[in-house]
Formats: C-alpha cells, structure tokens, sequence
C-alpha cells in the first residue's frame, strides 16, 4: 500500500521512477527521495531492531539525528553497514537490508530479551560478567561476542572500489549551514568582500524555513531561499558546497568538513568522499536545532515520530506516516503539524498539549481547522506493536489513570527544541541554560578564542536559540558582518531581510509523561531507541551512586549509539537532575566530540592507500643509485642504498669492496635522508641547551658540535651534529629515521612549556641534497673542483663554511662518521643529482666508490661511533654508552637530566657499552647474550650483557661488535661467553675498548 499523497513533495521528481530494494524486496520511489522516505512511500514502516531488547523499530526523524533507520547498504566490495536511511538519497539500483535480527525483520528471535528485561536494566554487564570463574567466561564471552555491534562489517578481503580525496582551503569566513540563517550570514560576510566558504550537509538549501512557512521580505522562505542562492552562486568571493558537512572545529580556526560527492550517483566518475581541511579567519555556526522527542510509555512503537519529521515526509516528499496522525506536544510548534495534516487532507484526531492553558497563536489556528486540542493532558500509552494501533490519554498532573484510547495509526512528538551546539563545544565554547526554552544554548561570554585572545567562532540561528524568523534573520546578519569584519573585511550597511512568523506561547518542560510517572519503574518509556535505554535505567544509576552524567552515560549507555546522543541526551540529563534532585545546569552536558556524524574510513585515509598508502621518500640522487644497481634497505620512509653489488658480487662482498675503497681511497654517500632542522631566534640557544645533554648555546658561528638528545624520562632518542650559523640561527641535523619525530618533538615543548620563549623551528629536510666525500684522498676531490678553500687551517675538523664548488653554492661540514677524513657538502635539492653527478666524474681518478649504509655502519663500529636504534633501545641512557663527556656540568637542567639521577639510573652496577671480539674472529650473531653463572626465579639463565652491533671489519679482517654488558668498562680483557639463537652453541669473546680503529683519531683530524 502506497501512503504517497497525490500532490505536494517540493523536493521530489514524480516523472522519474527510481527502483530500489529493501531485504530484496523491490520498491519504487522518486528521484529526490531519501531511502526513509521512499520506505514510508511504500509503507515499511518496520526498518529495524533495537540493540539489546531487538524491539521494532520505525522513523522517528528525518535527519542525521536518527537513531533506528540505520541499514546494510550495497553488497560485495560495496557494501556498508550502521547507514542511515533518511541521509541516504535514493538512486536506482540501490540495495538496502535491516540489520540486528535473526532469521528475519519481521520475526526475529531476539526479541526474546525483551522477556528478561527485568534482568537486563542498566550495567547488568557490570554485575554478572564480573566473576573470574572460567565457567562465566566460557558462558558468556561466545554469546556477547556474536551479539556485539550493528550490522555486518564488510569482508576485509574485498578491496573497496571507489576513491578517496582530501583538500585543503584556506578562507576568510566560512559558514555551516545552508538553512536562511547560513544563507544570510554568508551573504553579509561576502558582502563585506571576505573570502567565504558555506557547508551544507543535506542536498539541498533553507533548511527547516521552507518546511515550517512563514515569510521573508514578503516572499515565501522557499523564494527567499532561491533568490539568495542564486546571489551568493554569482559572488566570485563565495564557494558553496551542498552534501559537505562542517564535522569539527578545532583550535585557531582549524576545521574539517566531510564532502560526500557520488554516494546520491554512484556511477559518477571521480571520487566519492571527500575531507576538506579548513583554515579560517573566522567561522559562524548556523546548524539549526534538532526536536527532542517526549518520554511516554511505548514511544518506541513504529508510527511514533517527532513532529518536526512527519511534517518533513509531508512537505518535502509528500509522504504520510499514517492516515490518522495524534499530535502530543509540549509547544506550539508541533502545532504546524497537525495544521500540515489537515491541510493535506488527512486526520488528526487529536493534539494533546501537556501546557495547562494551550498554546497561541498556532493552537487557534488549528482549532479554527476543526481540530480537538486537549490541553493539561498526557499520553498514559501507546497502543500497537510492530506500528502503532491507537493510544490511550490521561491528565499530566494526577494519578495517570487513563482517561480515553483513542484509535490512530501514527503519533507525532514535540518535546521542544536543542540548539546543535556540537561545533561551538568541540573547540571549547560553553554553554549556558536557558530556563525559558528548556535547552542548553552558546554563552557568547565564554567563546573558543584563538592564539590572539580573539573569538573565531560565532553561533547564530536555531543553533544560537533563536527560534523565530525575525530573530534568526537579524542574528544571521549580524553574525556575518562581524565575522566579515573579524576577517578583514568592510561590512556594508544593508538592513537584514525582515522575516515574520507565528508568535509562539511558552513551552512547558516535560521530560516524562505523566508527570507522576517518575515512580513507576516498570512503564517502558524510552530515551536512547537505539540501545533500549530508558528513562528507569537512569534513575537506577542514580540510586546506585552515578551521580555524573558521564559516567551515567558509560553504565547506561545513555547517547553511545550512533546518533551520539542527539535525541537522548538533554531528555536523558533532565531525568538524571530530578532522580538526584537537582537543577539541570548543575547535572551539565556529557563531552561533544567530533565528527559530528560518522566519517568513512576512505575520506580518512584519502589518498593514502596501496602502493601509497605510505609514500616512499627518495633523494634527489635516487634514479642514480637505481641506475647503479643498489640494494636498497629501508629506512624510515626513505629507501637508502644498502650496498651496490658489482657483476657477480654478493651484498657481502660489495660491502667489504666499498669499505676497504673507502678507507684507501676515496668513498662517496648520499647522505640527504639526514634530519635538517632550523632552530632560529634570540631563544634558540636556550632551548638547544634544553633539548640537548651538552651545551649549545656557547657554539661559535661556523662551529658544529656532536650533540645527544633525550626524552624527558632520560632515554636517550637521537643524536646528530649542530651547527651554528648566526647568533640566532642553528641547524640541527638528527638520525634519518628521526626527523619527523624530533621535529614534533621540539614543537611540543615550544608550544606547551616554553610557549613564551622566542624561537621558531622548521623541518628542511628535504630542501638540501647533501653528499658526503669520505677518505684520504677527499680534500683532493674538493680542490679539484675548485671554488673555495678547504684545507685544514681554513676548514679545521667541526667547523662549516659557506661557499661554491664546481660553480655549486655550498655549505660544506668538515664532520666525520666513519674516522676518515670527511666532508659533507650541502647543496639545494633541486642541483643535488648534478652536483652527485659532477663529483663521481672528477673522482674517477681516485677510484672514487659509492657506499650505502652497510658499509657506512661498518665504518663507525670500526670507530665505535652509537647508532640510535642499534645501541640504544628506549632504555638506555647516555651515560650507559660512555658519553660522559657530551653531558655538560655546567648546565642546571636539560631534558631528562633530573630522570637520570633516579636510583635505578645512578645504579653503578648498569649494563654499559664495550667493544667485543670473539676468540676466534667469527662474527657475533646480533643481539645476542652473554649468559652467567646461575639462574633467575623463573629457571632461566643469568644474562650479564648483549650485542648491540656485530660485523666483519674489511679494514680489521675479523669479526668486531659493541654491546651492553654487566660493569663491562672496569671488566678489559675478560673472555665471556654469548650463547647463539639455538640457546645453546656458546661463542666466546673478549672485551675489548669499542674503538677498533684509529684510536687517536689521526685520520679524520688529517
């Protein structure tokens, strides 16, 4: 049977025909329909079950606020579950199912719980599934685990076919929300010459207005709304965007917005989701209010629906919930739903007004239409099951006896209005309670400011608590010219459009019917429809001692389900200040979160997925080394070459060639993935002095000096060398792997400890390409280049100097990571693969030999240089590493240095760093143990030390290593035995000083 009228539905095609199927059955709808309202076309009224009770479950909104209608959509590598019926736009072909039921919707064997419902009230899981016996565990942990979640997750071997965006926009002002509030705050800004950018989330413009009437400068809000449409589409300074949803605020004008592009077409090409990242100078809210429901007995039965929805089915899709509709109020505004009713020639038995003396305005008018209005009264029950058959009346004040059942099969809701107060909370805006109106609106006096102390948010319209045309009209206006203003604009004298609608009487706060049914615990009177939570659930929590609302909400789950709370929450608060007696302000709202509604994992992710789902970064000089045969080995998000094997090579051998080439002659390293960091300002060598264990701010310019950085535990996290460049310039260069992270690293204590410090930091990593020549013949290659002095007395060892090579502006540092005289030479990025190319062409007469990172490890163990990663492992400090001497003394605090006179750390008895070879020149296996006499409380063997590093030294000709052991400084020459990975075989090695090679450091001083 079709409840479609033959007239009316402003936003629906009757010429097309749409099919669509719901649990595989085939329905037709309209182009311009939403999946619920083409459901409702077709009378299903049935979409779903409760989470924990399995109870029927029908429309009660219109909106993204919808609790129940939430379904499969698609199927194979397209489906979707937890997907609301009445944001879905309807297109043909769509495949929709129910969720939560068992064998099917309309009989489904969980509705069994409902049968146990005296032993499922709130936090019943709390209270049985405590007892450690496994009997418990094995009883119940299968059942919960089946019977946890919403609809069917999708199969994680299918690959999701469609793709993802993300965009950045950087705006003046930007406005959410398309309703005439956002319409005309956006066309006051624009006005003022901002830059102006307008979410709207639904497909279409004006919001509510054209729904609820009423008149703007005379036209209907529908003209009115077309007009200024068409205004702001012709205003170069203004980007509109309908299906895009202003998801969350954050600090310093910071904010998301979700674009869903191709979910109404999608055989559209292109992406389907889109997430714009939003800089604003300036951001108005303009989100409208969403109705609250009322708390009665069966308000939960199918055809039970807020009166604002039915009158959107009505208006917009011509669309009824059923032919005789009981209107229960606690305003006036339900009042234009029982006018629309009749209008459109259906029947409205009754309105019943909790208010004692009626309404205004609104209440006159629908009396004159021949409608009976009951004043001072209640619903005692709804009648039905699976849809609503009649419901039975009773006085609001007094015993609740039921006075009348009067038949009807759907029931329309008012219980007053909440202002979306999502945004303005999410970046710290609070609120304040407005007792005239009975909600939670913006207090202007407490708005988010950003970094200058300014407000950046303003909230106006419904959203604001202006619930009249004029007022919204007036306040959208206002809100625009001074956010345009605040932006940067000049706003001009234009009057706001005059808007006029009916005047409303007072509501009256009703938060359960009747009024005295607060004591009666077993009437079923729900708030929360989705997880069955009802208005007893909270009053038992508030007996058993949870007297927050937070943590109300975690024993009930009061607002957890996928509507967040938007119907539930204040209903659900007020029931929580009467049980404790108390007033609402003093109860206060649970935390608003982003996003506003769900985001996909596709906008999230974006672009990042399959072979980009993390870029791999590559040098300047990449191409070459592929040209070149590298191995490549990776290294954070950088491919480095590992080695390059020669015809017949093995990686081994090309690492022993490159070494030995190296330390004889010359040796040539991409060493650009190194972490570049500026440290720039009059603090800047006050907080190197911080962030690092030695002292940096007595660094002369053009000096460089080997620093180590730890956390604040005294672990030590990097190390790298500083240069400094002016007095207030330094460069800090960090690990590969590390840059990112101490980059973050150093921003987190700027901006929360030492956010008045005047200093500024920026990652440039990749801005230099930078070569390292290594070897003794490498201050020939320079000189042969040709272009600035390089010799010792000039360019000593730990100093920079500025200048050009082969015509190349360089920055050359005379450091040295291998013991061998060395110089690295920083160039821009982009002149890097020919500045590579033109010093492997003026090498070839030393033989000049690439290297990768084997050989580079192999080169600073011989030299018994720390690798971060190797001989550290988030539980080492610098003082277990030998590294006395790079702690100053001077200094009265650094990061860390307070940790690291803890007990534990002090312990003179801690592992510390030594050289190993082995006995008989193999090659200890890494990470290896060296065991001791004894066992632990566990049976296993005493460890006295472990290998941190372990290689063949080319230049030494035997197996050489470093590692942790047991008082290893005060314990030389001594032989212990380390034990291989099948626990058993023991290799034998001597401790030894960790520094193999070159002991004097003669050859990098040369």
């Amino acid at each position: 049977m079709s409840t479609r009228l033959t007239t009316g539905g402003r936003l629906v095609d009757r010429s097309s025909d749409i099919r669509f199927t719901f649990n595989g059955k085939t329905f037709r709808g309209h182009e311009g329909d939403t999946l619920a309202s083409a459901l409702l076309a077709n009378d299903q009224m049935l979409v779903g079950r409760s989470f924990k009770y399995h109870r029927p479950r029908g429309m009660v909104a219109s909106g993204a606020e919808e609790p129940n209608a939430l379904v499969n959509l698609g199927r194979d590598n397209r489906h979707e579950p937890n997907q609301r019926a009445t944001t879905t736009e309807l297109f043909n072909g769509l495949q929709a199912t129910s969720q939560n039921h068992w064998p099917s919707l309309d009989y489904d064997i969980g509705a069994l719980n409902g049968l146990f419902g005296r032993f499922l009230t709130a936090g019943f899981y709390y209270k049985m599934f405590i007892h450690p016996r496994p009997f418990w565990k094995h009883l119940y942990e299968p059942f919960i685990r089946q019977s946890a979640g919403l609809g069917r997750a999708p199969d994680p071997e299918t690959r999701d076919p469609d793709t993802y965006e993300h965009f950045h926009a950087f705006v003046d002002v930007v406005v959410i929300g398309g309703g005439v509030a956002g319409l005309q705050a956006a066309k006051a800004a624009a006005d003022s010459g901002a830059k102006v950018l307008v979410l709207e989330q639904t497909a279409h413009w004006g919001g509510r207005a054209p729904v609820d009437g009423g008149s703007i400068d005379g036209m209907t809000p529908g003209e009115w709304v077309r007009k200024t449409v068409e205004a702001l589409e012709g205003m170069e300074n203004v980007t509109l965007r309908i299906r895009s949803m202003g998801a969350g605020v954050y600090d310093h004008g910071y904010l998301l917005g979700y674009e869903r592009l191709t979910d109404h077409a999608p055989f559209m090409k292109g992406p389907r989701h889109r997430l714009w990242r939003i800089r604003a100078k300036q951001i108005v809210t303009a989100t409208g209010a969403i109705e609250r429901p009322l708390s009665f007995a069966g308000n939960d039965i199918p055809g039970v629906m807020l009166a604002s929805a039915m009158r959107d089915y009505l208006v917009n899709y011509g669309v009824v919930a059923g032919q005789k509709t009981v209107v229960v109020t606690n305003n006036d505004d339900a009042y234009r739903t029982a006018i629309a009713l009749i209008q459109a020639g259906l029947q409205v038995p009754a309105v019943i007004d909790a208010r004692q003396m009626g309404g205004g305005a609104l209440m006159e008018e629908a009396k004159s239409l021949g409608i009976r209005v009951e004043t001072g009264r209640a619903i005692a029950k709804v009648k039905g099951g699976k849809r609503v058959t009649g419901v039975a009346i009773c006085a609001m004040a007094g015993g609740g006896a039921m006075l009348e059942e009067i038949k009807c099969d759907a029931v329309a809701m008012s219980g007053g209005w909440s202002p979306v107060v999502h945004l303005w909370s999410h970046c710290g805006g609070k609120l304040t309670w407005d007792e005239e109106h009975a909600f939670f609106r913006p207090d202007p006096e407490r708005a988010p400011t950003s970094h200058d102390g300014l407000p950046f948010v303003t909230v106006t319209g419904s959203a604001n608590g202006e619930m009249d045309l004029k007022s919204v009209l007036e306040g959208a206006d206002r809100a625009g010219k001074t956010s345009g203003k605040a932006a940067g604009g000049k706003p001009r004298r234009f009057a706001p459009p005059k808007g006029e609608s009916a005047e409303e009487a007072p509501l009256r706060p009703v938060w359960l019917m009747p009024e005295n049914a607060w004591d009666d615990l077993r009437m079923k009177s729900w708030l929360d429809y989705q997880n069955d939570v009802k208005v007893s659930d909270v009053q038992l929590a508030a007996r058993e001692g949870y007297e927050s609302v937070e943590h109300t909400k975690r024993y009930t789950t009061l607002g957890m389900a996928t509507d967040q709370g938007k119907l539930s929450n204040i209903n659900g608060l007020a029931t929580l200040s009467a049980s404790l007696g108390e007033e609402i302000p003093q109860v206060g709202t649970t935390t608003f979160r982003p996003p506003y509604t769900p985001i996909s994992m596709g906008a999230i992710a974006g672009e990042a997925r399959g072979e980009i789902f993390q870029p791999i970064r590559k040098t300047p000089m990449h191409a070459w080394h592929e040209k070149h045969g590298a191995a490549w080995e990776p290294v954070g998000h950088w491919r480095r070459p590992y080695c390059y094997p020669q015809q017949g090579e093995s990686k081994h051998d090309a690492v022993h060639r490159e070494v030995l080439a190296t330390r004889e002659s010359l040796g040539l390293l991409d060493a650009s993935t190194l972490g570049k960091i500026i440290v720039k300002g009059p603090d800047a060598g006050r907080i190197l002095d911080m962030l690092y264990t030695n002292m940096m701010s007595t660094l002369k310019p053009g000096r460089c000096r080997y620093g180590l950085m730890c956390t604040e535990n005294g672990f030590l996290t990097d190390d790298g060398v500083v240069a400094r460049i002016d007095e207030d310039t330094f460069l800090c260069h960090t690990t590969t792997g590390g840059a990112d992270r101490i980059h973050a690293h150093m921003e987190e204590w700027l901006q929360t400890e030492w956010w008045d410090w005047n200093v500024y930091t920026a990652n440039v990593t990749e801005q230099f390409a930078q070569v390292a020549v290594v070897g003794p013949n490498a201050r020939k290659l320079l000189e042969k280049l040709g272009g600035m002095d390089v010799g010792k007395d000039m360019l000593p060892f730990m100093a920079w100097a500025d200048g050009t090579l082969a015509g190349f502006p360089v920055r050359v540092y005379r450091i040295s990571f291998s013991g061998e005289l060395s110089y690295e030479i920083a160039v821009p990025a982009n002149l890097g693969r020919a500045f590579w190319d033109r010093v492997v062409e003026a090498g070839k007469e030393w033989n000049i030999t690439p290297y990768g990172t084997e050989a580079l490890h192999v080169m600073r163990a011989e030299k018994g240089f720390i690798m971060i990663g190797d001989e550290t492992d988030g539980t080492v400090i610098p003082q277990d590493l030998g590294l006395h001497w790079a702690i100053s003394k001077k200094k009265e605090d650094y990061l860390g240095k307070r940790a690291q006179t803890r007990n534990h750390m002090a312990d003179p008895n801690r592992w510390q760093l030594v050289g190993l070879e082995t006995v008989d020149g193999s090659v200890l296996p890494d990470g290896a143990y060296s065991v001791a006499p004894g066992r632990n409380a566990n049976g296993q063997r005493n460890t006295q030390g472990r290998v941190t590093s372990t290689y063949h030294s080319p230049t030494l000709g035997k197996g050489i290593a470093m590692g942790l052991v047991h008082n290893g400084p005060d314990r030389m020459g001594e032989i212990i035995p380390f034990i291989r990975d099948d626990g058993e075989t023991v290799v034998e090695a001597r401790i030894v000083s960790p520094v193999f090679f070159d002991p004097e450091g003669e050859k990098q001083n040369v």
